[in-house]
């Protein structure tokens, strides 16, 4: 008997990629199409089933599931796409019904930091635990519960959001409207923003060359590997963010006590060589009296965490 595939759907502002993935996670094909965001809600689904219908085109093997990863808010029980600030096509659009209509197999729709952590839990860096806290810096921080090896979904199935965690009521405002979440003081922009404001008065800096003296081509890769080189100002603003995630990650512990902590996002490449760093710093943040058990691992799913995660939605 031939093996049966799961496809995941990861649905972005810009563009819709589709994986195949068997049952060891790994994607054997891929397709990529751009995604309507700005159109109607049918012309939105109708890049949804392209990617869909590109990959199964050029494909010979059985599909038992399609697993969707699209921004919230969104209902993952009703797999309905509520309201997402970046896919304005749609408005509480039954996104799992309608594409159930076209290929008759199950639908499952969710968040993608939520769906990324599962494949980790399965398939990656936190296989062999049921017990995890995930989190994707990048653009923005998001976060997946996993706890008995199942997302924490909570009443209504927005739970999870500890990326809007407000750490500093005195805080800068968050795009979410909130001040002082951890995604407006640790997340790439704010690296890059942190790290333009000092160097406007420290033109020496390596931060300046390496960004190739455009300060708007300064972001997190930047500092990190001008930090690297032994620079003292992108050192310096390394540090602030580490202190940032260790003392957010520190209360996590306290609410959660995950087994293990998961980094994944555009940034955690970035941040990769500190993160012994946060679990040093994290120690001195915490109440539970054993964070040092607590181990902080980069995640194995890289760019194609969205695919991966929305496979995974089918297991």
């Amino acid at each position: 008997m031939s093996e049966a595939f799961v496809l995941g759907v990861d649905i972005g502002g810009t563009k819709v990629a589709a994986g195949l993935v068997n049952a060891r996670g790994q994607i054997v094909r891929r397709s990529r199409v751009p995604m309507a965001a700005t159109g109607d809600a049918e012309s939105g689904l109708a890049a949804v089933l392209a990617a869909i219908g590109e990959l199964l085109a050029a494909s010979a093997e059985s599909v038992r599931g399609i697993g969707i990863c699209s921004p919230g808010p969104l209902d993952p029980r009703g797999g309905v796409i509520i309201n997402p600030p970046n896919l304005p096509c749609w408005r509480n659009f039954p996104l799992a019904e309608r594409v159930r209509a076209y290929y008759n197999v199950p639908v499952k729709v969710d968040n993608d930091a939520n769906a990324a952590g599962l494949a980790e839990v399965l398939w990656g860096a936190a296989r062999g635990y049921s017990n995890v806290f995930y989190a994707t810096v990048g653009t923005g921080i998001g976060s997946g519960i996993i706890l008995d090896g199942k997302i924490l979904h909570g009443r209504t199935g927005a739970a999870g959001e500890a990326g809007h965690m407000g750490i500093d009521m005195h805080g800068p405002k968050c795009p979410c409207g909130k001040k002082g979440c951890v995604e407006v003081l640790a997340s790439g922009p704010a690296i890059a923003r942190r790290a333009r404001q000092k160097l406007g008065s420290h033109s020496s800096s390596l931060m300046h060359h390496l960004a190739g003296g455009d300060l708007q081509a300064v972001n997190g890769e930047i500092v990190s590997r001008a930090a690297q080189q032994g620079d003292v100002l992108a050192r310096e603003v390394i540090d602030e963010t580490l202190d940032v995630l260790a003392y957010w990650l520190g209360n996590v512990i306290d609410f959660q006590e995950p087994e293990v902590i998961v980094m994944g996002g555009g940034v955690s490449t970035a941040l990769a060589p500190y993160l012994e760093d946060i679990r040093r710093r994290w120690t001195g943040n915490v109440v539970n009296p054993w964070p040092d058990k607590v181990p902080l691992l980069l995640a194995h799913y890289g760019e194609e965490a969205g695919i991966a995660g929305a496979a995974a939605l089918c297991e």
